[in-house]
C-alpha cells in the first residue's frame, strides 16, 4: 500500500520540474522558431562568453564552458520560458575581485579556475537555500538609486580596466585611481600599439553605428568576423596585437573544484555579493520579459533555476552566472518561444568546440575588449542619475555614495555599501518619518496638512496630529517630543487627537514611552486621543495594558468621530488661523516633503 502511494507522489514531483513541465506542454509550431533563435543567439553567446571570462580574470575558454552548462541547467530548472543566462559583465569584476587576490603570485590559471568554480558552487548553494526559505524579497535590499550608483561605478571600473587591453598594453594596479594613473603614464610613454588601438576603437565604432542604424543586425558578430578577417589579412599578430589562439578541443570533463580551507571565507564573502546582484538582476529581467509574454514571475523558482545553472557550470570548470537582458532580448526578437533556444545555443557551442576549436584563433584581444567596453556602457545609467538630482537630492546622494564606493573601494565593498545605504535609508525614514498637523479645508472632505493648506480651519483647544510611520523604538522619542511641543503651545490644547491610520504597529519600547507621555499630559490636563487606530494595533495596546493611563473612551473609529465628540464636550467652533500663525506655519518635527493629500 505504501508503494502505491509513493509512486504518484514521486511522479508528481518529477513533473513539477520546470523543464519536464515545459516539454510536456511544448507546441510543435514553436520548433522552427526556437531553432532559428538558438542559431542567432549563439552568434552573441560565443564572443560575449569569451570576453566576460577574461573580464573575470579567467581563460576565455571557461566562458564557453560556463555558457554551455548554465544554459542546460536553467533549461531544466528555470521557470522562465525565454530568459537567457550566462557570463555577465556586472559579475565579471566581482569574480575577479574575489578570485585574483587568492591566486598565487605566478597567476596559475588552473587555480583561478578552481577558485571561480568553487565560487559558483557557493553562489548556487546560497540561491537554492534562499529559494527553499522563500527569501526572494532579498532582491529588494538594493534600492534603485543605490543600484544606479553601483552600476555607474561598475561601468566606470570596467571601462578603465579594459582601455589598456583595447590599446594593446597592460597596467598593474589595485584600484581605479592606480589604473587611471597607470593608463595615463603608459600612454604618455608611448606604450599604445597602433594596430591594437585601431582594432579596438574601430570595433567600438562599428558596434555603435550598427546598433544605431541597423538594430536588427548582430553588431557584435559582425565586428568579431571583421576583426578575425583583419587579423588574418594584415598579420596583426606580427604588429603587436594579441590573439585568442586555438581553444581547447572538446567539452570540459566533470571536475570537482579543489580549494584550500583558508580560501573558503573570502570566497563566501564574494559569493554573497554575487548572489545578491545576480538575484536582483534576474528578478528584474524576468519581470520585464514576463510582462511582455503574459507569464507570472515566481521569484523563489527563479532563485532555484539560477542556483541550478551555477551548480551545473561549477562542476565543468565554469564560474558564477546571471541572467542577461541583452541576450534575452536577442532571443526574443529572433522568435524564441521556450528554453529550447538556450539548449540549441549550448549544442552549437559544443559542436564548435568539437569540430572547429580553431574558429576563433585569429580573434584579436582588443576586439574582445571592445565587446566588454560596450557592455560597460550599457550598464551605465547617467540619465537616471540626472533624474535623481532633479527630483530628489537625498536619493541622488545615495546614488553618488554607491558610485564612489565602487569606484574608489572596489566592486565588492561597493555592493556592501550599496546594500548598507539602502537599508539605512529605510531606517532613516522610520527614525524621522513625515508628520503633520491637520485642519479642515472648506470644499475638501477630510482633514489636511496645514503646510499644504495654511488657511485650514482649526478648533480651539484641539490639535489633530498625524505621524506617518509605525511607532517603534527608533522613532517613539521623536513622536513623544513632538506631542510635548504641541501640548506646550499657547494657548494649551485640551485634546491632541492622533490620526493613527499610518501607525501599523506599536512595539513594547514605544508602549512604555506612550505610557510615560500620557501620564505627563494628564498631569497638565491635556488628553491624548487616538482615531482610526487599526484593530491589530489596538489589541496590542490593550495587551500592553496602556488603557490603564489612556482613557478607553479616547479611542475613536475616525477623526471625524473624535472631532464631533470634542465639539459636543466643549462647544468649540471652527476658526481660521490668525495672520501671525499663517505666516509662521506649523512646526512639527518633519524631515520629508509635504504631501498634498488628506489624512
Amino acid at each position: 500500500m505504501t508503494t502505491r502511494d509513493d509512486g504518484p507522489g514521486v511522479l508528481s514531483r518529477f513533473r513539477a520540474v520546470p523543464g519536464i513541465r515545459a516539454v510536456s506542454s511544448y507546441r510543435r509550431e514553436w520548433l522552427v522558431k526556437d531553432l532559428v533563435a538558438g542559431v542567432v543567439l549563439t552568434t552573441l553567446l560565443v564572443p560575449q562568453g569569451m570576453a566576460y571570462a577574461e573580464l573575470a580574470g579567467l581563460p576565455a575558454i571557461t566562458g564557453l564552458y560556463t555558457t554551455i552548462l548554465c544554459l542546460l541547467g536553467y533549461a531544466v530548472f528555470g521557470p522562465s520560458r525565454i530568459l537567457v543566462l550566462g557570463p555577465d559583465s556586472s559579475l565579471g569584476p566581482m569574480i575577479a575581485a574575489t578570485v585574483l587576490p587568492l591566486v598565487a603570485a605566478d597567476g596559475d590559471p588552473d587555480r583561478a579556475v578552481a577558485l571561480a568554480s568553487m565560487l559558483a558552487v557557493m553562489v548556487a548553494a546560497i540561491m537554492i537555500l534562499a529559494s527553499v526559505a522563500k527569501l526572494g524579497f532579498i532582491a529588494d535590499l538594493i534600492s534603485k538609486p543605490t543600484m544606479i550608483g553601483y552600476m555607474n561605478g561598475l561601468a566606470l571600473t570596467i571601462l578603465i580596466g579594459q582601455l589598456p587591453k583595447l590599446l594593446g598594453f597592460e597596467v598593474e594596479a589595485d584600484n581605479l585611481i592606480g589604473e587611471c594613473a597607470g593608463l595615463v603614464r603608459e600612454i604618455a610613454d608611448g606604450a599604445v600599439v597602433p594596430a591594437a588601438a585601431a582594432v579596438g576603437i574601430c570595433g567600438i565604432a562599428l558596434i555603435l553605428v550598427l546598433q544605431r542604424f541597423l538594430p536588427k543586425v548582430p553588431a557584435v558578430l559582425v565586428m568579431v568576423v571583421l576583426a578575425i578577417a583583419a587579423a588574418a589579412l594584415f598579420d596583426l599578430d606580427e604588429h603587436g596585437v594579441g590573439l585568442v589562439g586555438v581553444l581547447p578541443e572538446g567539452v570540459p570533463p566533470f571536475t570537482i573544484p579543489e580549494v584550500g580551507f583558508a580560501d573558503l571565507a573570502p570566497l563566501l564573502g564574494g559569493a554573497l555579493g554575487i548572489a545578491l546582484v545576480s538575484l536582483a538582476d534576474t528578478i528584474s529581467n524576468a519581470s520585464a520579459f514576463a510582462a511582455r509574454t503574459g507569464q507570472e514571475v515566481r521569484g523563489n523558482q527563479e532563485m532555484a533555476g539560477v542556483g541550478a545553472a551555477n551548480l551545473a557550470a561549477a562542476f565543468f570548470q565554469g564560474f558564477p552566472v546571471s541572467s542577461s537582458g541583452s541576450r534575452t532580448a536577442v532571443a526574443e526578437r529572433a522568435g524564441a518561444r521556450s528554453q529550447l533556444t538556450g539548449v540549441v545555443g549550448a549544442a552549437l557551442i559544443v559542436l564548435m568546440l568539437v569540430v572547429a576549436p580553431g574558429l576563433f584563433r585569429d580573434l584579436p584581444q582588443p576586439a574582445l575588449a571592445a565587446v566588454v567596453v560596450m557592455a560597460s556602457l550599457s550598464l551605465a545609467d547617467i540619465p537616471g542619475a540626472v533624474r535623481l538630482w532633479r527630483q530628489r537630492r537625498a536619493e541622488f546622494l545615495l546614488c553618488l555614495a554607491a558610485f564612489v564606493g565602487v569606484a574608489l573601494l572596489g566592486v565588492l565593498p561597493g555592493i556592501a555599501i550599496a546594500v548598507a545605504l539602502s537599508v539605512l535609508n529605510v531606517f532613516r525614514r522610520a527614525w524621522w518619518p513625515y508628520d503633520a498637523v491637520l485642519g479642515r479645508v472648506r470644499g475638501l472632505e477630510g482633514y489636511h496638512d496645514t503646510r499644504s493648506y495654511p488657511h485650514a480651519e482649526h478648533l480651539p483647544g484641539l490639535v489633530i496630529y498625524r505621524f506617518d510611520a509605525p511607532l517603534i523604538f527608533a522613532n517613539a522619542k521623536t513622536f513623544r517630543d513632538e506631542v510635548r511641543r504641541l501640548a506646550g503651545a499657547d494657548p494649551r490644547p485640551s485634546w491632541i487627537v492622533v490620526a493613527a491610520e499610518p501607525m501599523t504597529d506599536v512595539d513594547t519600547t514605544a508602549a512604555d514611552i506612550l505610557e510615560e507621555l500620557d501620564e505627563a499630559l494628564n498631569a497638565a490636563d491635556v488628553h491624548l486621543v487616538f482615531a482610526e487606530l487599526k484593530d491589530p494595533v489596538r489589541r496590542k495596546i490593550e495587551r500592553y495594558e496602556l488603557t490603564r493611563t489612556i482613557d478607553p473612551r479616547h479611542f475613536f473609529p475616525t477623526v471625524e468621530a473624535a472631532v464631533t465628540a470634542f465639539r459636543l464636550l466643549t462647544g468649540a467652533q471652527w476658526s481660521s488661523p490668525a495672520p501671525a500663525e499663517r505666516a509662521a506655519g506649523p512646526e512639527p518635527g518633519s524631515t520629508g516633503p509635504a504631501p498634498s493629500g488628506g489624512q
